[in-house]
């Protein structure tokens, strides 16, 4: 099967505040074999993201890549030099070494993340965006609504599905329907979903 005709690459946009859980979801995935060949796409590694202490498979640089690894669970994960555009470019480039692309670009505006599926040309009918994904602390998740603040607003409001993390510190049924109807007030298209860990990210449909 040439380029032309290989199926588009999904690709899954990640949004979350701080503490929601990301962090832990993303050494998850580059450390655990979870039996899928996910890229990772950051805008730069934190300390808590420890690649370079794991042992990759082999690295491999781009002019678009700060960073590549190629790790030894089958994943992929690379920080962005200048663009998200130019690093999808150049990831794709090694199409055949992932099945599916997962995007954490913190501080990043989600409509203009999800803006490059359609206008660039270079990446169309190569990647399809499968979805913005917003992943919500159930401990937190009340004072970030009470307090409103535009990243938090903008998050939620762009999400196709909105996960909440830690679902166990929100046992009360009442809670969680108070939750979902705040969540629904403000984005009535994206379902909500509870997970006990963020590594249920990984076998739910969310990414698949």
């Amino acid at each position: 099967m040439d380029s032309d005709t290989k199926p588009s690459v999904p690709v899954t946009i990640l949004t979350g505040f701080l503490g929601a859980g990301k962090t832990t979801l993303l050494n998850y995935i580059l450390t655990q074999n979870h039996g899928k060949r996910i890229a990772v796409i950051e805008n730069e590694f934190g300390e808590e993201i420890g690649v370079e202490s794991l042992i990759a498979r082999d690295g491999a640089e781009g002019d678009a890549f700060a960073d590549f690894y190629e790790l030894s669970n089958g994943c992929i994960c690379c920080s962005v030099r200048d663009d998200l555009v130019s690093t999808l470019e150049e990831l794709l480039t090694r199409r055949d070494r992932f099945d599916y692309v997962l995007v954490e670009t913190t501080g990043a505006s989600r409509h203009m993340l999800a803006s490059i599926f359609w206008v660039d040309s270079e990446l169309e009918g190569r990647i399809t965006l499968d979805g913005i994904v917003t992943l919500v602390d159930a401990k937190n998740i009340a004072w970030h609504l009470e307090q409103q603040t535009n990243e938090v607003m903008s998050q939620i409001a762009y999400a196709d599905r909105i996960l909440v993390n830690k679902a166990d510190l929100m046992p009360d049924a009442d809670d969680r329907r108070r939750l979902e109807g705040q969540l629904n007030a403000m984005n009535a298209l994206a379902p909500c979903m509870y997970l006990l860990y963020p590594y249920e990210l990984c076998t739910s449909h969310s990414i698949s």
